[in-house]
């Protein structure tokens, strides 16, 4: 490889971390505008634009595409935000209560918390990332993102993994959260859901492509059969 060539992949890289850290303040500093609870929903929706016009090869200015979200989505993004704030304060109490008590009826409420809020988690990496890309009802998020959690499972445990090891990143090296964990946490899940919802459309292009061939005169039937990323069938790009 040439040496032009790897000037030009460190310096990607290096934008790329640079572009990660400028998120990261940015998002922290606008869910601290918002008090925290009521700026978390905005600034995760903001973030997630952004991730996704960078996806596409947008190079726009960073702070201000960033405060043009922030205040355009403010109300949706709460809306989108403090359902989830609340069932994740839900099964915590939940977890807490039985998980302290020993009797065998407990144990598989504190394990059915457990499931759920591995549900709840890998519906929320897809949640966002829907919202910067589709444009549906408010309900319509949280459906089409449980949808999606529950049949691309290979993609869901992709994006716990990412959770997870961000967690246990930010856990370890606590000087990451100002910096890095927060915004890379935003970026390659973004970046991920991008990917899985552009495979997901290209699927139900050539599902309608094929179902229109087979209804033209004389062609012959075509299978009945879903395709595998047939969770947004519905939704609008």
């Amino acid at each position: 490889m040439s040496t032009s060539s790897w000037s030009a992949r460190a310096y990607s890289f290096f934008d790329t971390l640079l572009w990660i850290a400028c998120l990261n303040m940015l998002w922290l500093a606008f869910t601290l505008l918002g008090l925290g609870v009521l700026g978390a929903g905005p600034a995760t929706a903001a973030a997630q634009v952004l991730v996704r016009k960078r996806a596409t090869g947008d190079t726009a200015r960073l702070l201000p595409g960033f405060a043009r979200e922030y205040f355009r989505n403010f109300v949706l993004g709460n809306a989108l935000a403090l359902p989830i704030m609340g069932v994740a304060v839900a099964l915590a109490m939940n977890w807490n209560y039985f998980a302290g008590r020993g009797d065998l009826l407990s144990q598989l409420a504190a394990a059915a918390t457990f499931v759920g809020a591995i549900f709840v988690a890998g519906t929320v990496c897809y949640l966002f990332p829907m919202f910067a890309r589709y444009r549906l009802p408010l309900a319509q998020y949280f459906l089409m993102a449980s949808r999606f959690a529950l049949r691309q499972l290979a993609g869901t445990v992709i994006l716990l993994f990412v959770s997870a090891a961000a967690v246990y990143a930010s856990g370890a090296v606590p000087g990451l959260i100002p910096f890095f964990s927060i915004g890379a946490w935003l970026f390659l899940t973004g970046w991920l859901c991008d990917r899985f919802f552009t495979a997901n459309d290209d699927a139900m292009a050539a599902l309608a492509e094929q179902q229109q061939t087979s209804a033209l005169p004389g062609s012959r039937p075509a299978g009945t059969g879903r395709p595998l990323h047939g969770a947004l069938e519905t939704a609008n790009g």
